[in-house]
């Protein structure tokens, strides 16, 4: 039976992927364990622009790559102990942005596995889901690197996975070039992804 309004779901039920599919209604939200997580229906316009402007960055660098650069709303199944069946998949995320180097967990769905670089942008409803649930579920899924933009404080903390486990680098502030060894070559000046565009202060 489809499911056509948030209301009709139970907030104490564990539910799956095959479950997610039969959602028609227009509420984001995405599953953290099986467990509902309520979305923010419209990030704010600081949000948006430094999505677009590390999008555009990134976008820059990969052409003529292999790796394919996704943005929200994008849904990301990250399955556990190579249970692949949607009755069996229990996490389903909606990454800010991500990159994905391998074409085989593309499909008309999204991805099916972890993104090689997931960036997510705090906003003051979620930077506890970010910083906790889902760092430990990005971690444990294999996410290569995982990339935290903080707009309040204009920074980006950068992680990257040794051994399946993430090891944080010195905070970035806008004054700063972020670079990657996931990524030889790219080179993102913060002080323009932070910038306000004139007339806006």
């Amino acid at each position: 039976m489809a499911i056509t309004s948030i209301n009709q779901l139970d907030p104490t039920k564990i539910y799956s992927y095959a479950d997610y599919l039969t959602w028609v209604f227009q509420d984001r939200l995405e599953l953290i364990m099986g467990k509902i997580a309520l979305m923010s229906p419209a990030p704010n316009s600081s949000h948006q622009r430094i999505s677009g402007n590390l999008q555009g960055e990134i976008w820059n660098y990969l052409k003529g790559n292999p790796c394919q650069l996704f943005a929200a709303p994008f849904d990301v199944r990250l399955p556990q102990n190579g249970e692949n069946e949607n009755s069996k998949i229990y996490t389903v995320v909606q990454p800010d942005l991500c990159v994905i180097c391998d074409s085989s967990k593309i499909d008309d769905r999204g991805c099916l596995g972890a993104p090689d670089l997931v960036v997510e942008i705090l906003s003051p409803g979620n930077t506890q889901r970010e910083m906790n649930e889902k760092f430990s579920l990005y971690e444990s899924a294999g996410v290569k690197e995982y990339w935290i933009v903080t707009p309040m404080t204009e920074s980006v903390l950068v992680y990257e996975l040794l051994d399946m486990v993430f090891i944080g680098k010195k905070p970035l502030t806008s004054a700063e070039i972020l670079t990657t060894p996931l990524f030889p070559g790219l080179s993102i000046s913060l002080e323009e992804v932070f910038a306000i565009p004139p007339g806006m202060n």
